[in-house]
């Protein structure tokens, strides 16, 4: 049985109020709102506002006053459920059999908001005493001042179980503080429960309404993983939510600008310096929900990412998600910072009106895509373009909005003809007219630039052999709750085997939709989708569990599977590089500028896994 408000938030998550009201009422922007004349009462001067961050309408004339259900309710004379069945329609949901949620259940769950409250207090607590001064050590040096701490209410999570000692004498079971993440329930019943959050700089969480919904935790020093969040909760659910969002709406109406950065310190950092209008998703990559709740504010948000290949990834990711939901007037820019820097690192080093010139300097979604698609496809041959071609109109068919859809089809053929090859080679007009037919003489043409083909090294992905990319799935089946972690990882890889491929895209879209850590139920997905087949003869669950009996374990085993791919890839590129260069007449510039790289990038790789 759903929750019926539940349900309803969802709804309101997915629907934009400003484009369900204006389809009865032709709407125009001003400022933070959008204004027209009033549907209830017949005025000739508009009195009537939709404000899409609160997600509520009003009338100055009549009073009349609501959300998206009461409007399609009072503007088509519907009845509570027919509304919300067209508004589920709408939304491409199914309306779920309600049960009318009783006054029990009501409190219930507004004491969840209580008890987390109770923790925020408890953290801030601990980082004033003397078992928190390694964590405010780590604030202060960070830049983060008393009142930086104060208004994101940060804190210190010690390394014991006072936390649940105290929830418990406040008559708080432990099923309660399960519920909310709080404490950690280990398999053998036989062990205690213990705090969740051990050793770590505490960042609170909170929805829309300023609500404590979940946590966010920082280690100080080295050590995996280096953040952790709360798991799924009743009332938290990562998807969905922006951090800072009740912090940064407002402001970021009167900026007409919001930023979307990486993580929590990002914003933080940003505010410190005086930008209080940025966000960030709560460790995933962005989701099609958390793009929608931006554009209820801001119609182009801006992405910020560090310039480094984790950062173009994550861009790269952002496209693919936003690409379905693109529509007249709503879509994203993206930024990246040089150097590999995050914001709070370049603000420190070139100050904020270096950084403002570098997040108005956006590249637009569209440029983007164009630059994804062609960043591991070659485009020597005639075949290699075609290629190209048919990828960018795979990408572009995603777009279900059809106007949006045209006009990307346009700009992306333009591309395509002037830009790999179709009109690559064709004269400016006003060079032709002169009546010159000597096309093959380009340096008599001044007009004319002849494109220069990309270096095809190292524009091929890292290929992870069946016995890496089975062993990488064994151990994801056997531990769920490191997908969405190698998620981004996996990015950087090409697989092969199809079958194992199929497996790994399934597992990824089962994690989007299920958040239950358990092999078993993970198993049972795949079984439903019709992978058993191919699980029972590729892959090996009993030897992995017996190798790596926790999560940590096994992270440390697939990041070795992975640094060995990524180096035996690099050694063959090096070799390649250096047999072109041994066999070459004249030393190519991009081919010795590839094969310094590589081999700093193989030195990186060793340096950081300290290996001889």
């Amino acid at each position: 049985m759903a929750d019926l408000q539940k349900f309803l938030d969802e709804l309101r998550a997915k629907l934009s109020i400003v484009d369900i009201v204006g389809d009865k009422v032709k709407l125009i922007r001003k400022g933070r709102e959008f204004s027209g004349l009033c549907p209830f009462h017949n005025e000739k001067t508009p009195s009537f506002t939709v404000n899409e961050a609160k997600g509520f309408y009003h009338c100055f004339g009549c009073g009349a006053h609501g959300d998206i259900v009461k409007f399609e309710m009072e503007a088509n004379n519907l009845p509570f459920m027919d509304a919300v069945e067209k508004l589920a329609n709408k939304a491409g949901v199914s309306v779920p059999r309600m049960s009318h949620e009783n006054k029990e259940e009501i409190e219930k769950k507004n004491s969840l908001y209580d008890i987390m409250e109770i923790a925020i207090t408890f953290f801030e607590k601990q980082l004033r005493i003397t078992s928190g001064t390694k964590a405010l050590d780590y604030l202060y040096k960070r830049g983060f001042d008393d009142t930086i701490i104060s208004k994101f209410r940060l804190g210190y999570a010690p390394n014991n179980n006072s936390l649940k000692a105290l929830l418990a004498s406040k008559n708080i079971s432990e099923a309660e503080m399960k519920e909310l993440g709080l404490i950690t329930t280990p398999e053998d019943t036989s062990r205690r429960s213990s705090d969740f959050f051990r050793d770590r700089v505490m960042i609170p969480i909170f929805d829309k309404r300023g609500k404590a919904i979940a946590f966010g935790g920082r280690i100080m020093g080295d050590g995996q993983p280096k953040y952790l969040n709360s798991p799924e909760t009743p009332i938290f659910n990562k998807r969905r939510i922006l951090y800072n969002i009740h912090n940064a709406r407002d402001n970021a109406f009167k900026q007409r600008s919001l930023i979307i950065c990486e993580g929590y310190m990002d914003v933080i950092g940003m505010y410190k310096y005086g930008i209080d209008y940025a966000v960030a998703p709560l460790g995933t990559a962005l989701t099609e929900n958390q793009i929608a709740e931006a554009w209820k504010i801001c119609p182009e948000p801006t992405l910020c990412f560090d310039g480094d290949n984790p950062g173009i990834r994550a861009a790269n990711r952002s496209v693919d998600r936003a690409l379905p939901l693109l529509k007249a007037g709503y879509s994203l820019k993206f930024a990246f910072l040089p150097d590999k820097l995050d914001p709070d690192e370049y603000l420190k080093i070139n100050g904020l009106e270096a950084f403002l010139e570098v997040i108005s300097d956006t590249m637009p979604l569209k440029d983007l895509l164009w630059k994804k698609t062609l960043e591991n496809l070659p485009i020597e041959t005639p075949e290699q373009k075609a290629m190209v071609e048919k990828t960018i109109k795979d990408e572009i068919a995603k777009i279900e909005d059809e106007a949006v859809r045209g006009y990307y089809g346009n700009e992306m053929q333009n591309k395509i003809y002037y830009g790999i090859g179709k009109g690559a080679w064709k004269p400016q007009d006003n060079y032709a007219k002169k009546g010159n037919s000597n096309y093959g003489n380009f340096s008599n043409n001044k007009n004319f630039k002849k494109p220069v083909a990309p270096s095809l090294i190292g524009v091929t992905k890292t290929n992870l052999n069946d016995l890496a990319i089975q062993y990488v799935l064994s151990g994801l089946i056997c531990y769920p709750e490191l997908i969405e972690e190698y998620e981004e990882k996996l990015i950087n890889f090409e697989i092969k085997n199809d079958k194992l491929k199929n497996i790994l895209d399934t597992i990824i879209e089962i994690s989007h939709q299920d958040d239950t850590y358990d092999i078993q139920k993970m198993l049972e997905h795949l079984e439903t989708k019709n992978h058993s087949a191919d699980i029972k003869k590729n892959l090996e669950f009993k030897m992995i569990r017996i190798q790596c009996p926790t999560a940590v374990e096994m992270r440390q085993r697939l990041d070795i599977k992975i640094i060995e791919e990524q180096l035996r890839q690099l050694d063959m590129e090096i070799k390649e590089c250096k047999r072109i260069m041994d066999t070459s007449d004249s030393l190519a510039d991009d081919v010795y500028s590839r094969y310094t790289s590589l081999k700093k990038e193989r030195e990186a790789i060793f340096n950081a896994q300290n290996i001889d």
